[in-house]
């Protein structure tokens, strides 16, 4: 690949090639390659006016929409970095990293709007694959999220020449992942800088029902999931996203008895896991799953094209077949760095031993790998705390660091817990009160992501320590966790068919013995995945689409069957 070449260079290519092709379909609005290009131009001089100029951040806080693909295009033709914020971030987190990526211009509704219509493009800037092409905010073990620099040569060892996905120009992709994270990349430049369309899902929650709609009258061919919303789209019917040509799915393991479900169902469609840490942009292994799984587990696959993969033992030596070592990720794909974070780069990214290749490094994943006979790679856990929380990296520290925060918790251990399949956070404090998960929830609210808050709170006189002083994690993992949670309501059971059923679904999924009528979906650890299936449950039972929304208006059973009971569709 050549190391001058950028995104910019090769969306100008297909610009060139199809101009009257549409690029980008969203919510009734559809642009060509040729008025993506021009509309990005007028941005991107516009930005350059306010003095955006190379390897500058500039934030992007925009919904779902053409605009946003035209923003991020004309963050990097203004020769920045776009730093994508997701809109349900907490108000103290998107200060920080605003702040800790030195960004200066925000690009917001309010900003398109004062745009002229007639603008000129900025100067073009040097030519390199290694200019930052976006920075993706991880969350960090010390309490403070890293910023990770994704050069555009690594966007572009992504969406060219892979063997995991042949991307045609007939290709219709679905834009559905947070731009925040790094699943999205595929989703954007995959089709834009070969000459395919992109779909833009609407903003909001989407249900398994609305997402076949979309991929069948969008005629969608190419769709990335994550692992869990993999899981309830199957659970659903996977026989509805027939019209695919690929479907990938990843960010956490896979159900093996989900995967051979879905072979069965969609015979004539791809399927491929994917795997990969931000800091090797996306994928660094694939594998195309052409054969039931059974009992065994789903394979993480061979490195992607561009990419190499070392499995080494504590002294950085490679360990034979057969054995679990680290995994230890090079090639193309390796991200710069993290962002005003020299030592904490310096930790993670390690100069290359096997490569020739001058200033070539490794990214140390913390992830454990056996590397079977015919070369395919098995997952095989972590070295740390990190865990996976429905697609979403969590670095059990941050949240820890942020609850020792509430001035009545005096030590605090968060676990993951995987009760019935779905993996789970359990916080257990230690402190002199016995609080609510409420007042718990109200004070990490500002604070940490919602699929970073704990499922449940437990109060408990000491946390329980290894013989070495350690805490022990592995014994809070296994504890059984209270039949009822500490909740803001007392119970009351349910009283009408309806709320017996609700009650005894939400009972279920949330593996919680008791579940009262007034009690809080949020506060009892629902999130929204888990209100996604439970509208496949509801639209099976009583004919009817509950939107995900009716969740967060209506968050206790009570109110949930009395719009069931109201029989409006679109409540």
């Amino acid at each position: 690949m050549d190391p001058a070449e950028t995104i910019t260079a090769a969306f100008a290519r297909q610009v060139a090639a199809r101009p009257d092709t549409v690029a980008v379909s969203a919510d009734g609005t559809e642009l060509t390659y040729a008025e993506l290009d021009v509309r990005s131009d007028r941005l991107a001089g516009y930005l350059h006016g306010l003095g955006v100029s190379a390897e500058d951040a500039v934030g992007v806080a925009l919904p779902r929409s053409a605009d946003l693909v035209v923003a991020l295009l004309a963050v990097l033709k203004a020769g920045a970095a776009y730093l994508a914020l997701d809109p349900q971030q907490p108000e103290e987190r998107r200060t920080l990293v605003l702040k800790d990526a030195d960004v200066d211009v925000v690009i917001t509704p309010e900003l398109l709007a004062g745009v002229p219509e007639h603008g000129h493009a900025p100067p073009e800037p040097p030519a390199s694959g290694e200019r930052t092409a976006y920075i993706a905010y991880t969350s960090g073990s010390t309490g403070i999220p890293k910023g990770v620099c994704v050069p555009q040569r690594a966007v572009l060892r992504l969406v060219f020449d892979q063997d995991f996905l042949d991307i045609r120009p007939d290709d219709v992709f679905l834009q559905l992942a947070p731009v925040a994270f790094d699943a999205s990349t595929l989703e954007l430049w995959g089709p834009l800088l070969n000459g395919a369309r992109l779909v833009v899902t609407p903003p909001g929650d989407v249900s398994p029902r609305d997402l076949a709609a979309l991929v069948r009258d969008s005629g969608v061919t190419v769709l990335w999931l994550t692992a869990g919303l993999f899981h309830t789209v199957v659970e659903a019917g996977a026989d509805a996203l027939r019209g695919l040509r690929c479907l990938l799915a990843g960010g956490d393991v896979l159900s093996a008895a989900h995967v051979d479900r879905a072979l069965r169902a969609l015979p004539d469609t791809r399927l491929v896991n994917g795997y990969g840490p931000t800091e090797n942009t996306t994928f660094t292994a694939c594998h195309v799953i052409a054969e039931p799984v059974g009992d065994a587990s789903v394979p993480i696959g061979l490195p992607v094209n561009g990419t190499t993969v070392h499995l080494l033992d504590d002294t950085l030596r490679p360990v034979p077949d057969g054995q679990v070592g680290e995994l230890y990720a090079g090639g193309l794909g390796v991200a710069t760095g993290y962002r005003n974070d020299p030592a904490l780069t310096a930790r993670k990214f390690l100069p290359d031993p096997f490569s020739d290749l001058p200033g070539a490094r490794l990214y140390r994943t913390g992830d454990l790998a056996r590397r079977r006979p015919d070369g395919v790679l098995e997952f095989h856990g972590r070295v740390d705390d990190q865990v996976k929380i429905r697609g979403f990296r969590v670095e059990i520290g941050e949240i820890e660091a942020a609850l020792r925060r509430h001035p009545e918790v005096r030590d605090v251990a968060v676990v993951a817990q995987q009760p019935d399949g779905d993996r789970v956070l359990a916080a257990f404090y230690v402190s002199e009160l016995t609080m609510t998960g409420a007042e718990l929830r109200e004070h990490l609210a500002p604070i940490v992501p919602r699929y970073m808050m704990p499922s449940v709170f437990c109060h408990v006189d000491a946390l329980p320590l290894t013989p070495n002083g350690k805490v022990d994690r592995e014994r809070l993992s296994a504890t059984t966790l209270p039949d009822r949670p500490d909740l803001s309501t007392d119970y009351r059971a349910p009283s009408t068919e309806d709320e017996t059923w609700l009650a005894e679904l939400w009972a279920d999924l949330m593996q919680v013995r008791e579940v009262g009528v007034d009690d809080d979906f949020f506060e009892l650890g629902g999130h929204s995945l888990m209100a996604t299936r439970i509208t496949v449950e509801i639209a099976e039972r009583y004919g009817r689409t509950i939107p995900a929304v009716a969740f967060y208006e209506n968050p206790t059973i009570a109110e949930l069957a009395r719009l069931l009971a109201e029989g409006s569709d679109d409540a």
